[in-house]
């Protein structure tokens, strides 16, 4: 019997990277993709059934290019897992135009660069999943979050409109929603981050959701996330009310 095969983006650290080694533990093929080539090469090195090929998503052209190899390299592949995305907070705390539209460039556009490479493959094959990584920022608007929220929010209604069209092909559409999970990205954070993850957590719960459930969104830890779904249906003046306790949000008369 064939291995079976996955394509990870964002694959060199992080979710991504750890998503790779529990895929490749598990015995699949796994196709690792990230613009930082030295690091795809490490992992690739430490794990047999994994294999590199570096990309830029923002690339829409490459993005296909480096999709035909992969396909051309395993035949088949079964689960595309889009994970690239980008945040500083640093310059999320006021309107800075150009780092906004970098953040669309790279979380949103990257990633619908990424689906439209695979789209006719799947839409041929009748089968499959394409995964789409969002993140708890994208329930609802949080402060000092001018870019990477919104491109989050835009992600997941990006999910769930495919989740139709993709669906009359027999394809399936996954949403990822990971809390606060121990990466390079978010240790740029200055605040203490509630029930804080480790990517091999992530991992484990990322491999349950695409292989042993059929859920369109992964969420993930359900302590919090939980939490957050209830408070996105809330009426927005307690919404901003509670938010701003939380956030200790003050605001100006």
């Amino acid at each position: 019997m064939d291995k079976k095969t996955i394509w990870i983006t964002g694959g060199s650290t992080g979710i991504g990277k750890a998503l790779a080694i529990k895929f490749a533990k598990e015995g699949w093929n796994v196709a690792i993709s990230a613009r930082r080539e030295n690091l795809l090469k490490e992992t690739c090195g430490e794990h047999e059934n994994i294999s590199s090929f570096p990309l830029d998503v923002t690339d829409k052209s490459k993005c296909k290019e480096v999709f035909q190899n992969i396909v051309n390299t395993f035949h088949s592949v079964d689960i595309c897992f889009f994970s690239t995305g980008t945040w500083d907070p640093k310059k999320e705390k006021d309107i800075d135009v150009e780092q906004i539209e970098n953040v669309f460039k790279i979380n949103f556009f990257g990633t619908l660069n990424s689906i439209k490479a695979v789209e006719k493959y799947f839409k041929d094959k009748k089968n499959g999943t394409i995964t789409i990584v969002s993140s708890i920022a994208g329930y609802r608007g949080l402060p000092n979050s001018t870019g990477y929220g919104p491109s989050k929010s835009a992600l997941n209604n990006l999910a769930e409109s495919l989740y139709f069209d993709f669906g009359r092909s027999n394809v399936r559409v996954c949403l990822v929603s990971p809390g606060f999970i121990k990466t390079p990205m978010t240790d740029k954070n200055d605040f203490k981050m509630p029930f804080l993850k480790t990517p091999e957590y992530a991992a484990e719960k990322i491999y349950d959701g695409l292989i042993k459930k059929n859920s369109f969104e992964i969420h993930f830890p359900k302590s919090l996330t939980i939490i957050l779904k209830i408070l996105s249906f809330l009426p927005n003046r307690i919404y901003f009310g509670l938010i701003g306790k939380l956030t200790k949000y003050q605001k100006k008369n």
